[in-house]
Parts: C-alpha cells; sequence; structure tokens
C-alpha cells in the first residue's frame, strides 16, 4: 500500500512521519536535537547529530508502521527555516549550525537598519535584515569567524541539510531560497544581494533552487543502511516549515491568514504579486507567480515551553515517565485561570520581539495572590497578543477572511477561542496533528504524481475543521488587555537595550 514519508525538523525536535496517500499518519517518531548556547545569543546545534536523530526516527517510524519501506513512494523533509547551516566544499559541517533563534549579528542589524541598507534590501529582496537571517550571519561569521568564512563550499538551510543526507544533493527550494538573496520581483537569486550586505565572495555557495514539489534525488545505499529506507526512494526538495504548516493545516490560500504558534509566532498569507513593508517579508511562495507574506518573531510557544522546562520540570518529568501528558496535568489549572479576573500580562519575548533583539520577557501585574495556572494563562494570552501585533500589520496590507491555526498549542479548544476572541475573526484548527511533516508529504506526493499539486488535499479539511467565532464581551476584555500590553511595551522600548546590555561582570560582588 502506497506511503508518504514527512520530515519535521523544528528547534528541539525531529519527526519522521508516515502517511497513508490518503493523508492519515500511520506511524511517527521523535528525537530531541540538543541545542547549545555558548554565549549569550548564541543558539547553535550539531549537524551530525541532527542527522543521526533523524536517521533514528525514520527506522523507528518504519518499524512502527508495520509496512516494508518500498511502500514508501517519496520523501520531503521541512524544518525551521533562516539560520545557517554550512558545510564545506566536501559537503562536510563547517561546524554548528547557527539556528534561528541566535541573535549574535544583532549589532551589524541595527547598524544596517539604521543606514541606507535597510530600504535597499526591503525594495531588492522584499524583506528588512533581521538577526537570524543568512545575510546577518553571515556578514557576523565574515567579521569574526573570518577562517571559517573562507572554508564556506555551500549555504544550507536546515531541511537542505537533510536532504543532502538522504539523497547525497546540494540544493534548496524556492521558499528557503527567498530568506536573503533573491530578487523579489524575479524571484531567483540576484548576486546584487550579496553585494549589498558585503558578501560578494559567496556567489558560488548558494545553492542550486528547485520548486518545492521537485524530486530531486533518490536514497542512496548508505542512507538505506542507515535508515531502513528502501534504495532509489525519490526525495522531493521540500520546504520551509512555515509554508508547510501552512499548506498541512490548510490555511495556504490568499484569503486566509495562516497563524502558526510554534517557537516562533508565524503569521503568513499569500497573494498574486510582491508587496513590500518593513513589518513582514515578501518571500517565493511554492509555485511562481505566488509570494508569501510572512509576519514573524521568534516569540511564541517556545516562551510556554520555557515555562514548563523550568518551572515545571518535575511535573513533565513524572508525566511522560507515566505515559501521560503534562499539559493534561496543568489543563485544569489553566482553566481555572480563564475563569477569574486577572491583572497579569506577560511579553513573550524570551527569544526575540517585534521590538528588536534588545527586547526580553517579564511578567506585569503580577501579585503574591497569583499561582501558577494565572501564570500560565498571562503567558498563552501574551503569545496571542503578539501573534496579533503580526496579524495587524498584515491587515493592513492584505485582506483575509479568517485564520487558520496550527502550532502545538491549538490542539487545546480554549487556546483556540482564545486567538478568535484575540484577533477579533474565526479562528479554525484542523484536526491534523502532523501539519508541517503533512505539508512536506503532500509535496512529495505531488512530487511523483500522487496528487495534481500540493494545494490538492485528498483529505476533506472542512469535515476534519474545529471552528471558533469571537465572542464580542471577551473580546472587548481582550482589547483593553492588549491595548495594555502594547503601551507597557511601548514604554520598555528605551528601557529593554539598557537591560540587554547588563552583564554578570557588572554584578555586585
Amino acid at each position: 500500500m502506497p506511503s508518504l514519508l514527512g520530515i519535521d525538523s523544528g528547534l528541539t525536535v525531529t519527526k519522521a512521519v508516515i502517511f497513508d496517500v490518503d493523508g492519515t499518519p500511520i506511524a511517527v517518531a521523535r528525537r530531541r536535537v540538543t541545542q547549545f548556547i555558548p554565549h549569550a545569543r548564541h543558539v547553535e546545534r550539531d549537524m551530525n547529530e541532527l542527522w543521526t536523530a533523524t536517521a533514528d526516527a525514520i527506522r523507528e517510524a518504519i518499524e512502527l508502521s508495520g509496512r516494508l519501506a518500498s511502500d514508501i513512494k517519496a520523501i520531503a523533509a521541512t524544518a525551521h527555516g533562516d539560520g545557517i547551516y554550512l558545510t564545506d566544499n566536501a559537503c562536510a559541517p563547517l561546524g554548528r549550525a547557527l539556528l534561528s533563534l541566535d541573535s549574535r549579528s544583532v549589532d551589524i542589524v541595527e547598524e544596517w537598519l539604521a543606514s541606507p541598507i535597510a530600504n535597499a534590501a526591503l525594495d531588492l529582496t522584499g524583506q528588512v535584515p533581521h538577526v537570524s537571517a543568512p545575510s546577518a550571519l553571515l556578514a557576523w561569521i565574515k567579521t569574526h569567524q573570518p577562517e571559517r568564512y573562507a572554508e564556506i563550499g555551500h549555504i544550507l538551510s536546515c531541511k537542505d541539510w537533510l536532504r543532502y543526507c538522504l539523497s547525497g544533493v546540494i540544493g534548496t527550494d524556492r521558499t528557503e531560497a527567498s530568506t536573503s538573496f533573491t530578487n523579489v520581483r524575479t524571484q531567483d537569486y540576484d548576486l546584487t544581494a550579496l553585494a549589498l550586505f558585503g558578501l560578494e565572495e559567496m556567489a558560488g555557495a548558494l545553492p542550486p533552487m528547485s520548486r518545492s514539489d521537485e524530486v530531486i534525488g533518490h536514497v542512496t545505499g548508505e542512507t538505506a543502511r542507515r535508515t531502513g529506507l528502501a534504495v532509489g526512494t525519490p526525495v522531493v526538495a521540500g520546504l520551509h516549515d512555515v509554508t508547510a504548516s501552512a499548506l498541512g493545516s490548510g490555511g495556504y490560500a490568499d484569503d486566509v491568514v495562516a497563524v502558526i504558534a510554534g517557537t516562533y509566532s508565524i503569521n503568513e498569507t499569500l497573494s498574486p504579486q510582491p508587496r513590500m513593508d518593513r513589518r513582514w517579508f515578501c518571500r517565493n511562495a511554492i509555485e511562481p507567480g505566488q509570494w508569501n507574506n510572512m509576519s514573524i518573531s521568534p516569540a511564541s510557544t517556545a516562551n510556554y515551553d520555557w515555562f514548563l522546562d523550568t518551572l515545571c520540570a518535575s511535573e513533565r518529568q513524572s508525566s511522560e515517565a507515566n505515559g501521560g501528558s503534562v499539559h493534561a496535568l496543568l489543563a485544569p489549572e489553566i482553566e481555572a485561570a480563564f475563569e477569574r479576573p486577572l491583572t497579569a500580562l506577560f511579553h513573550p519575548y524570551l527569544f526575540g520581539s517585534p521590538y528588536g533583539a534588545a527586547a526580553s520577557a517579564g511578567f506585569f501585574g503580577l501579585s503574591g495572590w497569583h499561582n501558577r495556572g494565572d501564570m500560565l494563562r498571562a503567558v498563552l494570552e501574551g503569545i496571542a497578543f503578539n501573534h496579533r501585533i503580526h496579524v495587524d500589520a498584515l491587515r493592513d496590507g492584505f485582506s483575509f477572511r479568517g485564520a487558520r491555526l496550527a502550532g502545538g498549542i491549538s490542539r487545546n479548544k480554549r487556546v483556540v477561542q482564545m486567538f478568535a476572541d484575540v484577533l477579533c475573526m474565526p479562528a479554525t484548527v484542523t484536526e491534523t496533528d502532523e501539519a508541517a511533516a503533512w505539508g512536506a508529504a503532500l509535496c512529495a506526493g505531488a512530487g511523483v504524481g500522487l496528487y495534481k499539486s500540493p494545494r490538492h488535499d485528498p483529505r476533506d479539511t472542512n469535515a476534519i475543521a474545529h471552528r471558533c467565532y469571537p465572542d464580542p464581551a471577551r473580546s472587548a476584555v481582550y482589547q483593553q488587555r492588549y491595548d495594555l500590553f502594547r503601551e507597557i511595551a511601548d514604554a520598555m522600548a528605551p528601557i529593554w537595550p539598557k537591560i540587554s546590555k547588563i552583564t554578570a561582570t557588572q554584578s555586585p560582588r
């Protein structure tokens, strides 16, 4: 029976998901990947460890499926976008990958944003520079690690590294290629972009570009032995997980805003023409002549996960050891918190923000009678408020009739309703546990002719959708809280940079 393999590699977990061709998940296997933070703002991972973890997950998924590896008709990967995965000319990793949470280039980016480079980049590439963009990270490496810079053979994204490990073929797809160095109008590489950032010598390191649904190679013998896959299985180019999540959740359309509450706050909508603004990235969509407009910041559920890891570690460990879920354990506390008034507000800026890299997270209005449930509610609301900042920006340039929500916290119906109330528009969630992996699988299936295109989802997405409508009374309350959330952030804007300059060496002895 034919099946498809979608690989989804996030910032902490890499997954292999096998789907039936009708979209039914057959098996899923996960592996955590170590995140290294050797210095403030440096967030890295070992590229070989990532492949080892992914290969182990693939083998386990095949075993769990109870099917032959030869049943898998095609494979595609998706993964976190931006950041940078470098290899030398022999395709060996050139040090650790720099993840999209990395903000070491903040000084370079702030200098660019205060210069004509920002507007020139917006006009040429469809986006202003940001700290995790390949352009900024390459500029940092050129300045601080010139020996490493001189050895760069290939500039890859996360999923590009995985597809190389699968097929032995270096390359990227249209969605990932447009992170820094493409012309927003032609949608092809433009060497002028490299020159704009002082990176002209990297022209030969840009990977060849393919469509996301194009077969680019086949599983090698070595990879087959490592993963249990069948030799010769087609490998499709794949795509950025932002686009994959929208595709897999049914939100890849020009009249919908896809809201992906993952590590990043992702908010995106399609358009048939490029439209540029400093508040969003105008990047390549899957098809030529389509643009994906993304307003994003690294300020979504990474904050919720941090809270669980830091303040609920023992509960999480015991729940998982007993085969349970810490989310289910904490749900009654959160539900109770939603039923009472709350003064506490949380700015979810542990890893970045729409207010610049200097912004930091914090609770305001917290009192001694508040408990953990209140804090978790404030964290969830802060995540939704941050999404609204981005959705409101997109509303200024595009029209859409509703939001399509995806991401881990969207499995909670209370959270879906909260997003509808905060965004003041209908919010729909599709019952797809692995939306990004399914988006990759749709590209894989289209690549080998099982689907007419990645947009031809074989599922009845309306039948598996849950839709919440905004409640006027709750929306009014959230509007007051949101306005205060923004007012506090505006007041903190000149203070956050001062906080970020405080270092351990300045602390009293």
